[in-house]
Parts: structure tokens; sequence; C-alpha cells
């Protein structure tokens, strides 16, 4: 089992922005293999918790299914090693 953080920035108006934020947030929660996701402050907005069987299925994971829900513009992830 593959496991990683998936730090995330997004896009949408400042006065939108937290709606937009958990709306985003709610999506990436019904990925399968999204385990928990965070709203943060700071540099990024959204932090997941991900898990994947294969290095394969991680990388699937985070460019095909992350990184497709409106909302989220830029992802850097950190894989967990021990």
């Amino acid at each position: 089992m593959v496991k990683a953080i998936v730090l995330m920035t997004l896009v949408g108006g400042t006065g939108e922005r937290l709606e937009w934020s958990k709306e985003t947030k709610d999506q990436l929660k019904q990925i399968a293999g999204v385990d928990e996701v965070y709203g943060v402050f700071g540099r990024y907005d959204l932090v997941a918790m991900v898990e994947a069987e294969t290095w394969e299925k991680l990388t699937i994971l985070v460019t095909d299914k992350i990184r497709s829900v409106p909302g989220v513009q830029t992802s850097e992830t950190l894989t967990i090693v021990f």
C-alpha cells in the first residue's frame, strides 16, 4: 500500500473562496483512495491523505482524479516512506 499527503491550492474569487473550498473538499472526499481532506491556512488551501495499492495507481489517483476536480489549481504530493 502506498500512502501520501496531497497539498492543494484552489482557484476562486475572494468572496466565494471559503464556500468554493468546501464544495471542492466535498468532491475530493467522494474519490476512492482519498481518506481524509482538511481545509488549512497558509501556502496551501486543502490537504488530503490518500492511499493506493501501487505507485502507478497513486499516480492515476493524483493526476487523473484529484487534479481534475473543479477548483484544484495545483497540487504537490508528499509520499509517506516511514
